[in-house]
């Protein structure tokens, strides 16, 4: 190893470990006599606000703080963004949140403008909803549609692409009007009536769309867990039913719940505006949220129903399954997500899971941006459980 990759070693190991602070005209070395570079010292100083000191390895002292005050916060926010890709930065937040309890300084609008907004932030700015002064909720609601915004702009074609192409398949039929055939699936039909001497396929088997009418075809009902470890997929919740609620030839409806039910479905147009509708945390009762779901399902055959839920039941589990069982028995879909996240499945109750698979109903993690193909699955009536192995071993895989 050359003496340049060497140094460049050191240095990554001193800035990842840290040390005490330097002094008087040692103030460039770092720790083993390396030099810092000004802009390396301000990396240092910005990691060890954040991870020096309670809770750091054993031997490291605290150097720095981000102090209990807005302006000190916002100043390390700026170095960190400066310094850190934004990525990094995403994860420095996070920490800095929960590692310091920074939550009472988000209320304040000064700060709020200097945050790198992610789903993360939006998860915790909507867990603070009802404690946030007048003078920054139009900061946080600016920050929250902001993070809406983007991720809306990720999954609303993919999502609006999979449904309709769902309901497509569905629609299919063998006798299509001239103006509503599908070529290419007909020529694949009929490719064993190929005639080599006249060079064309005689299509016997039409294949096409059936005329669409006006009437809603499918509906959606998503039943959302509120309780606090679900921040995240209360997030992506709002916004995969905002996208839904945008497709005519589908009806969704959106609940979500702790020990009480709150249907947020006229809300739908605004999914910012659903998320500060959502009081974060408290018990939960499932079997309650189902029970109020079964009323909105009209149409058995022609319902999908999401829960989203880690499945911790506070109410009556027996009854929770029993519905679930008449839910299936009635020909209503029935998916069963542990979370709606990048994050993975948290802690759920197994034993519910498994009792759930029990029933054919598999209950999986799944993350934002493979839901519109699990969406298109469910809404074709094909295998659920089939593509949740699938999904995993995929993730399994890339990991």
């Amino acid at each position: 190893m050359s003496q340049v990759d060497d140094t460049e070693r050191r240095r990554r190991w001193r800035l990842m470990v840290g040390g005490d602070r330097p002094s008087s005209a040692a103030a460039c070395t770092g720790a083993g006599g390396l030099p810092l570079s000004p802009d390396d010292r301000a990396v240092d100083e910005a990691l060890g606000a954040l991870y020096d000191g309670d809770g750091a390895p054993s031997g490291r002292s605290r150097r720095g703080g981000l102090g209990a005050s807005a302006p000190a916060l916002t100043r390390w926010l700026g170095d960190i963004r400066t310094y850190f890709p934004s990525t990094v930065v995403q994860v420095m937040q996070k920490d800095a949140i929960e590692r310091l309890d920074l939550r009472a300084l988000l209320l304040e609008p000064e700060l709020l403008g200097a945050l790198e907004p992610d789903v993360h932030l939006v998860s915790t700015l909507v867990s603070l909803g009802h404690l946030m002064p007048e003078q920054s909720r139009h900061t946080a609601r600016e920050v929250v549609g902001r993070v809406v915004k983007e991720v809306e702009e990720r999954i609303a074609e993919p999502t609006r692409t999979a449904v309709r192409g769902a309901l497509d398949r569905s629609a299919r039929t063998r006798r299509p009007r001239p103006a509503d055939i599908d070529w290419n699936r007909t020529v694949r039909a009929n490719l064993r009536h190929w005639l080599p001497e006249h060079r064309t396929v005689v299509p016997e088997t039409l294949i096409g769309y059936a005329r669409r009418s006006t009437r809603v075809e499918r509906e959606i009902v998503l039943a959302v867990d509120r309780s606090g470890s679900m921040a995240e997929s209360v997030v992506y919740s709002a916004i995969f039913g905002a996208v839904m609620a945008s497709i005519r030839s589908v009806r969704t409806s959106m609940v979500v719940f702790d020990t009480n039910v709150v249907d947020l479905t006229d809300q739908l147009g605004d999914p910012v505006e659903v998320l500060f509708a959502t009081q974060l945390g408290g018990g939960t009762d499932i079997n309650r949220a189902v029970a109020y779901c079964q009323e909105l399902i009209t149409r058995p055959e022609e319902t999908l129903f999401v829960l989203i839920s880690d499945l911790y039941e506070g109410g009556v589990r027996e009854e929770l399954l029993r519905r679930v069982r008449q839910l299936s028995g009635s020909g209503v879909q029935v998916v069963v997500l542990l979370a709606l996240s990048d994050s993975g499945a948290p802690s759920y109750d197994q034993d519910v899971a498994g009792a759930l698979a029990q029933l054919g109903v598999p209950a999986f993690a799944c993350t934002p941006d493979a839901f519109p193909d699990l969406l298109a699955t469910a809404l074709s009536h094909g295998d659920v459980a089939g593509w949740a192995e699938r999904f995993e071993e995929r993730r399994a895989a890339g990991a």
